[in-house]
């Protein structure tokens, strides 16, 4: 098995069981106390396992958010593959919302110009201030350094007189039971308020997004139309998403 494929696996024990033990995954996969560490080193510093003693747990567990750069530089392949793929959700003309986000991020490097984007994110407004064709329209408020996004009151009454053809939202969690969830109260509030702004909300998330859980749920799945996840997705979870409404598109 090689590194990629063994730490893959031991961020899903994690997630799975809330923790995971250096001598139970050395004896399970047949390596060295040491190959197991150095595993766990490269997941920390992807900010997604946090080292505790004798193993680690998953950063949801401990109520840590992990910062733009950190989640930036993971999962990196498959979310330029949910990025092309929302291409095809984007319409001809019109207006669009780009949550802040890493996925919605990359959808933004590849968006045709002629849009008006609404957006949150400090990242994605200065990517696409230099398009000279794109009417962008950044949303104020508090600035969250974590997230580089805006939240807060006058980010939502500018959403209170908004209104898109589509929402594209990011999320760290989404699961059947709880809907999307993100850690920060007040980025959930103007999540809520991007979807109510929109004629059709689709949810880019990539699988380790799915069967997590935070503090605050900004959305149930029969408000999103459309999710675009990867291919990593665990069996039967397209299903059990789909069965609350939205169409589920693996790629």
């Amino acid at each position: 098995m090689y590194a990629e494929e063994r730490q893959r696996s031991i961020m899903e024990r994690a997630r799975k069981d809330g923790r995971v033990d250096v001598a139970r995954l050395a004896s399970d996969f047949d390596v060295t106390y040491e190959t197991v560490r150095r595993d766990l080193t490269a997941l920390e510093r992807h900010g997604v396992l946090r080292r505790v003693h004798g193993g680690a747990i998953p950063v949801e567990r401990l109520g840590f958010e992990p910062t733009l750069a950190q989640r930036d530089s993971v999962m990196t392949p498959e979310k330029e593959r949910i990025a092309k793929r929302a291409l095809e959700e984007v319409p001809a003309e019109g207006a669009i919302l780009l949550d802040a986000g890493t996925t919605t991020g990359r959808l933004a490097e590849q968006l045709p110009a002629e849009l008006t984007v609404v957006t949150n994110s400090v990242s994605i407004a200065l990517m696409l201030t230099p398009r000279s064709h794109t009417n962008l329209m950044l949303l104020g408020g508090r600035l969250r350094p974590r997230t580089q996004a805006t939240v807060e009151s006058w980010a939502l009454q500018a959403l209170e007189e908004t209104f898109v053809d589509v929402a594209f939202m990011a999320t760290n969690g989404v699961s059947a039971e709880h809907g999307l969830t993100t850690p920060d109260t007040a980025e959930a509030q103007v999540k809520r308020a991007m979807i109510r702004s929109a004629r059709r909300v689709v949810l880019l998330a990539d699988h380790t997004k799915v069967g997590n859980d935070h503090f605050a749920r900004f959305s149930t799945l029969d408000q999103v139309d459309c999710i675009i996840t990867d291919s990593g997705l665990a069996d039967g979870l397209a299903d059990e998403l789909a069965a609350f409404g939205p169409r589920v598109v693996v790629v």
